[in-house]
């Protein structure tokens, strides 16, 4: 490691206010990716401002179908609440799956979506369920908060601060998990909300998140799995590494979807 500045936030004021002064400042979530990053010295901060213990940025409420979660709270808060999981269990699900249990305790939501790692598994339930991130400065939509890989809207010193979104009439989440990290190899959120379907999908593809249109239009005519049968995933702009080529991710998207939809017509309503 090399010397670096620590501070603790004691409000989200404080944490803009401890970013605007520091030479070359980094937010400190959960720091489930950060950390690592810095032992590595692949980052070298002049200073850490750590968000965590802003009590405004954590907690889950709910209104009605209204869920307002919280930047700070922990996959791990997420994964337990019950008020969450009776309308919207597949978040809850999400959330119970991401990592080990050191990765549930300490990481968050808000950390998770502003750090927008490829094969993160947040960012797709943000865009299926047309989620707004809210920012210390404004409220912007999941469709265009997500701008690229490890890129977002976000600007300099802009801190998130919750997210929020109505839940749906019904959800699901499946993802292929790489069996060592357990990062989503191709992961797909399926969310309905009477007539609008969307789809998105994380860990595929070369520039991050994004919706599978096609899989959304075929769900309208017909909700079931077997709608997807003849759906035709293009590799193109997927991801190709040494886990995974993007033919088979291509296929991996197909067969998570698939299972995605199975999962939602065997949930009792």
């Amino acid at each position: 490691m090399y010397e670096t500045k620590y501070h603790r936030a004691t409000s989200v004021e404080a944490g803009a206010r401890l970013m605007s002064e520091a030479e070359d400042g980094k937010f400190l979530a959960g720091g489930m990716t950060l950390i690592p990053t810095m032992k590595q010295r692949l980052a070298s901060p002049s200073d850490v401002i750590d968000l965590r213990r802003i009590e405004a940025m954590k907690g889950i409420v709910i209104s009605g179908r209204t869920v307002r979660i919280g930047a700070a709270t922990t996959h791990y808060d997420v994964s337990i609440d019950e008020e969450l999981a009776k309308i919207c269990p597949a978040i809850v699900s999400l959330a119970a799956h991401i990592g080990d249990p050191q990765v549930r305790n300490m990481g968050t939501i808000g950390g998770s979506i502003a750090n927008n790692d490829p094969a993160a598994d947040y960012p797709s339930s943000m865009l299926a369920l047309d989620a707004m991130i809210i920012t210390n400065e404004r409220s912007i939509p999941a469709s265009d908060f997500f701008v690229g890989l490890f890129e977002t809207a976000l600007e300099p010193g802009e801190i998130i601060t919750a997210v929020e979104f109505i839940a749906p009439d019904r959800a699901a989440y499946k993802k292929f998990p790489n069996p060592a990290s357990l990062y989503a190899m191709a992961g797909v959120f399926v969310a309905r909300s009477g007539d609008v379907i969307r789809v998105a999908v994380t860990g595929a593809g070369e520039n991050g998140v994004f919706r599978l249109i096609d899989a959304e239009a075929a769900l309208a005519s017909n909700f079931s799995s077997a709608a997807l049968d003849s759906l035709i995933v293009n590799p193109d702009g997927l991801l190709s590494d040494m886990h995974a080529s993007a033919d088979y991710r291509a296929n991996l998207v197909k067969v998570m979807a698939r299972r995605a939809i199975a999962e939602i017509a065997n949930r009792p309503m």
